[in-house]
């Protein structure tokens, strides 16, 4: 069974700056498409970023372009976050999920770490 484990959350202020990243466990995850999601107190999980298993195709949801890069290194079966301009907006649990296919939809997502948190300061 893959395992994720998410980390590098934490608190900084509006304006700073934080990297996430997503280790695999137990199996490659080479050949998977990976994403990060974000889950806010009382709002329904959002999707963020995604990335195809070679890294040549990236997805990331309007609310962040611009400012979140994803991307993965696939030798250390990890993938990435890195995170600017941080918003108060963007305080969340921050997920990391393996597909089969590339998407921002998180019903196709069937592995799952258990989230980090980040908290932006204003």
């Amino acid at each position: 069974q893959v395992q994720l484990v998410e980390s590098g959350g934490g608190l900084v202020q509006a304006g700073g700056s934080l990297r996430l990243s997503c280790a695999a466990s137990e199996v490659t995850v080479s050949t998977y498409a990976m994403g990060w999601f974000r889950q806010a107190p009382g709002k329904e999980r959002e999707s963020v970023a995604a990335i195809t298993w070679s890294g040549l195709r990236t997805y990331r949801a309007e609310s962040v372009r611009g400012r979140f890069t994803i991307s993965r290194d696939n030798a250390k079966n990890t993938v990435y976050l890195q995170m600017t301009s941080l918003k108060p907006e963007d305080t969340a649990v921050y997920y990391c999920g393996a597909a089969r296919s590339l998407s921002l939809d998180a019903a196709v997502y069937d592995i799952w770490g258990q989230g980090t948190q980040v908290t932006v300061s204003s």
